[in-house]
Order: C-alpha cells, then sequence, then structure tokens
C-alpha cells in the first residue's frame, strides 16, 4: 500500500487545481484561504472543471466525491509540522499579509519540504542557481525578509504552467481550467523529500475519471524534474507573454500580446532562453518558442498580472524586474524588457498613489 501524506496548500484559488490532483491518490489536503473560501469549501467541497481533448463537454472534478479529504481555515492555529509537504499558491505579494507572514516564517522553521507554485520563484529557490549576487536580486520582491529563514535546499520550484481562472459569476469554490497543461517540478536536495513528489506524480498518473463513456484520463500531470532549471521555462513566457499584456492604460489578451508583434515577442522570449543556459539550463530543459506561441493562440484573457493592475493594486509579482537583475548580473538588456519594468514600476507607483489619495 502506497504512503498517504497529508499535505498543506497556502492558496485556495489555483491551490485547489493541484488538490484535485492530490485528492485522486487518497492523500489529505488542508487548504488556507479567506474565511468566506474556507467556509464554503468546508461546506460543499470545490470544483474544478477542466477541458478535456476530444471532448465537447468539459469534466468537472467535485472534491467531495475523491478519495481524499479536503478541509480550509486560516493562516492562525496552523502547525506546519503536522504535515508531509507544503504548498505555496498564493501570489507573491501575498505572504507579508498579517497571519500569512508567521505562517510562511513558521513552515521555513519547521523544515518541512516546501513546493513554491508561483509565477515568481521565492528567494531561496534562486539560491539554488549558483554563481548570482542574490541581495542584488531582492527589490524584485515585494519583502524578501519573509523568506529569510528558508533553507534553499528545503524549497522547491514547481512551474504553474496551467492557466485557471475562478469565474466571476461562479461561487469562489469554482475554478476553471483555460489551458490544461502539466506542472513541471524541480527535485528538493534531500531523495526522500523527492520520493514524495514521486509517489504523487504516480498517483496523479493514475488517475481516471468516470465519464459517461467510461473511464478517460484527465489532463493536468505533474512531471518531477531533475534539473532545478526546469521550472524556469515559465520566465520566458511570463515576459514574452504575460507582462507584456500590460499596456500603458490598459491591458490585453496574451494571444494580442504575443501575436500582434511575433517578432518582439520571439526576441523578448529567446532572450530570456538564452538567459536560462548562461545560469545552466539545458536547452531541452526549456519549451522552444514555436511551443509557446501556439499555445498562446488560445490565450484569450489578458494574465493575472495585468488584470490586478487595472484593478488598483498596490503590489504584483515582478518577475519581470527579477529577470531583469539577473539579464543584469551576466552584462545583458534587452530595451523591451527594460521597458516593461519601467512601465509596470510607472503603473504601480501611480496605483499606489491612488489609493493614498482614497
Amino acid at each position: 500500500m502506497a504512503a498517504t501524506y497529508k499535505i498543506l496548500i497556502m492558496g485556495a484559488s489555483y491551490g485547489s487545481l493541484l488538490a484535485s490532483k492530490i485528492l485522486y491518490g487518497g492523500h489529505s489536503v488542508h487548504l488556507v484561504c479567506l474565511p468566506a473560501e474556507a467556509d464554503l469549501i468546508n461546506a460543499e467541497g470545490f470544483r474544478v472543471r477542466l477541458p478535456v481533448k476530444g471532448r465537447k463537454d468539459q469534466v468537472e472534478i467535485d472534491s467531495r466525491k475523491l478519495p481524499g479529504k479536503v478541509t480550509a481555515g486560516g493562516a492562525a492555529g496552523v502547525n506546519p509540522k503536522d504535515y508531509d509537504l507544503v504548498g505555496l499558491a498564493m501570489q507573491e505579494p501575498q505572504y507579508r499579509s498579517p497571519g500569512v507572514r508567521e505562517l510562511l516564517d513558521a513552515v521555513a522553521k519547521s523544515k518541512v519540504p516546501c513546493m513554491s507554485i508561483m509565477n515568481m520563484p521565492p528567494l531561496p529557490y534562486v539560491k539554488r542557481i549558483p554563481g548570482l549576487n542574490y541581495d542584488a536580486l531582492k527589490p524584485a520582491y515585494t519583502d524578501p525578509t519573509v523568506w529569510d529563514n528558508f533553507e534553499p535546499g528545503l524549497l522547491t520550484l514547481c512551474s504553474p504552467d496551467p492557466q485557471a481562472i475562478r469565474p466571476p459569476e461562479e461561487k469562489v469554490n469554482v475554478l476553471q481550467v483555460t489551458l490544461p497543461t502539466n506542472f513541471k517540478v524541480a527535485k528538493f536536495d534531500n531523495d526522500m523529500h523527492t520520493s514524495i513528489l514521486r509517489q504523487l506524480e504516480k498517483d496523479i498518473d493514475a488517475v481516471r475519471f468516470d465519464a459517461p463513456e467510461g473511464k478517460i484520463e484527465l489532463p493536468v500531470k505533474l512531471r518531477v524534474h531533475d534539473s532545478i532549471f526546469v521550472p524556469l521555462a515559465k520566465w520566458s513566457m511570463l515576459l514574452a507573454g504575460n507582462y507584456r499584456c500590460i499596456t500603458k492604460d490598459g491591458m490585453r489578451t496574451a494571444q494580442e500580446a504575443v501575436h500582434s508583434n511575433i517578432e518582439e515577442a520571439r526576441s523578448v522570449y529567446n532572450f530570456v532562453f538564452d538567459l536560462c543556459v548562461k545560469l545552466g539550463a539545458a536547452p531541452s530543459d526549456l519549451v522552444p518558442f514555436e511551443k509557446y506561441a501556439a499555445a498562446a493562440q488560445s490565450l484569450t484573457r489578458p494574465a493575472s498580472a495585468a488584470r490586478a493592475l487595472q484593478n488598483g493594486v498596490p503590489n504584483i509579482e515582478r518577475a519581470d524586474k527579477l529577470v531583469q537583475l539577473i539579464a543584469k548580473q551576466k552584462g545583458l538588456s534587452h530595451p523591451v524588457i527594460d521597458g516593461i519594468v519601467a512601465l509596470v514600476d510607472s503603473r504601480l507607483e501611480a496605483n499606489r498613489k491612488k489609493a493614498a489619495a482614497a
């Protein structure tokens, strides 16, 4: 009988996609989230809808029908030592908020292996990449001190490639997958910790959904990789697509960001690709531009960073600035990336001024 694990996931929106997969293996998941989300999940579970190739209708996963058990609650009173693995599925600026900050620090001190599912790699993960001046990268983080007590080898990165949204017309326990690709996670320094990831990978591979036409395989798998650079494949996509959704006075879809000026998108994408290779990635760790550009055809919404800026938030994840600062250490720069960083800086400044005046 395979081991069953207790897994803590901070963040219920994107976190519920990974949770839906983990619950199939009979593992238990506790989601840390807002009170309204927690009450709803505890009363009704959550739903994940995802498209399946070759099927007209989407599949809806109902957490109440899965072998594992899900619970939800706030950040207070959670003891990370009660868990085998912790998943970080909030946006990077959220980790400095009261309650969450203290829980994150308790996670660091507990020495429980921790997997980030953020676009923005936590600072301790970046420290697993040799040859960088890590202090010089701190300005890319909303509050770099929240990561101070983590051991780099205990924190891994899972590339959040699958795209999902919460449909505004639905309850907050519904997640709609829009791009059903795989989660790609790098191994931990410790093989025992990595064996948890490999067990989850195996369990998720075995999942079959009871559809009217019989048992079917579901997309969105977990893939465990030996290279720490595999999750960095997302950086090229973020800079060529997500951050280019942000315009001077608004936003555009990721499809438009990539395909309205494909040569500029390719230039940015390949600049970041080459930077990752300079850091130590093998080209095979990464995703070629053509494959990404084809996937971007279906990205008919502006990226979450663009939507957040539009909604007036004072902070967003700054993977754009992180890539710019890392490139700078290698003596490299790209005018489009410099332009993106300056634009995001100015739009955040405008949002902060507006909030201060309100």
